[in-house]
């Protein structure tokens, strides 16, 4: 009997599933993707090249420009182009287009607010036609219809006023502000309508303390999105403004063309002074803007 119970198995197999000891552990190399490293490096030079020739050629003269060409090294750089861009009209324009760009935002976040909360909570058939009707304008280009704006603005006695180029502007700009709005405005449960609804509140107390609150990452979507529409717009300065008061950035770089020489240089520091300000907004406003889209088509 002691033998049976002193007796030692067979030796078997060795077992797989023990994991080794600390020290003999095997290192795992990262495993390079070439292709990808390959591709990004390919898009860096697509979007840096023409960045670099853009910033580079401010700092260049304009012969230094033309004789070497924009992807060559500034041998001499200089603010100089600069300078001319700031001693001529465009602080007065660049004025002018923050009137246009912030004016037009309020309307179209204003706008777009009250139409998007109608059509989400009003279940007639009403609303379903205003929300197609705005719909519909997404399709329709603004150079289809800028000979009827321009009789608009003539008969309203707005021509060549800020306000002739805010309108239409912010008009434009309202399909999509309105489709995103509805998008977002849907996401909203519909217990926090009802339970706000039984405690006595009105339409617009909830528009006011519950839907905007909830609703801040599409105002900020539409409030960006307007903005880039007023601040990169050309086609209504051009049309309904004439007078130098009344130019907008995009008109003004005509300033840098003469009728037989362009300072290129010059026009190309006029055009990196016009895109700081909407980039710093993109900067501060880049997650509310992501956010915002995500919920464009509602739940």
């Amino acid at each position: 009997m002691t033998d049976v119970l002193h007796r030692r198995p067979a030796p078997g197999p060795p077992r797989t599933d023990v994991p080794p000891p600390a020290g003999r552990r095997r290192l795992r190399l990262p495993r390079w993707n070439y292709p990808a490293g390959l591709a990004a490096v390919v898009w860096l030079l697509i979007v840096g090249l023409p960045l670099y020739a853009l910033v580079g050629s401010t700092l260049r003269t304009r012969n230094d420009y033309l004789d070497h060409g924009p992807l060559s090294v500034p041998t001499e750089p200089t603010l100089a182009n600069y300078e001319k861009v700031l001693r001529s009209d465009f602080l007065t324009y660049l004025l002018n287009t923050a009137v246009v760009t912030a004016v037009s935002a309020v309307l179209v976040i204003v706008l777009s607010v009250m139409i998007g909360y109608t059509v989400v909570r009003t279940r007639g058939r009403m609303s379903r036609r205003i929300f197609q009707v705005f719909l519909l304008g997404l399709a329709i280009p603004a150079q289809a219809v800028i000979i009827p704006v321009y009789l608009i603005i003539t008969k309203l006695q707005l021509y060549d006023t800020l306000l002739a180029v805010i309108l239409p502007t912010a008009a434009f700009s309202l399909p999509v502000s309105v489709l995103i709005l509805a998008g977002t405005m849907r996401d909203i449960d519909e217990e926090m309508y009802e339970s706000m609804a039984l405690d006595g509140a009105g339409p617009a107390r909830i528009l006011w303390q519950l839907v905007i609150p909830l609703s801040r990452a599409g105002i900020s979507t539409v409030g960006v999105y307007a903005a880039l529409q007023a601040w990169n717009n050309f086609l209504f300065p051009l049309i309904l403004t004439q007078s130098p008061e009344s130019r907008v950035l995009t008109l003004g770089l005509y300033d840098f063309v003469g009728q037989f020489r362009v300072d290129i240089p010059a026009l190309l520091a006029a055009v990196v002074l016009s895109i700081v300000p909407i980039f710093v907004v993109y900067l501060f406003a880049r997650r509310q803007l992501v956010n915002g889209l995500m919920g464009v088509g509602g739940k």
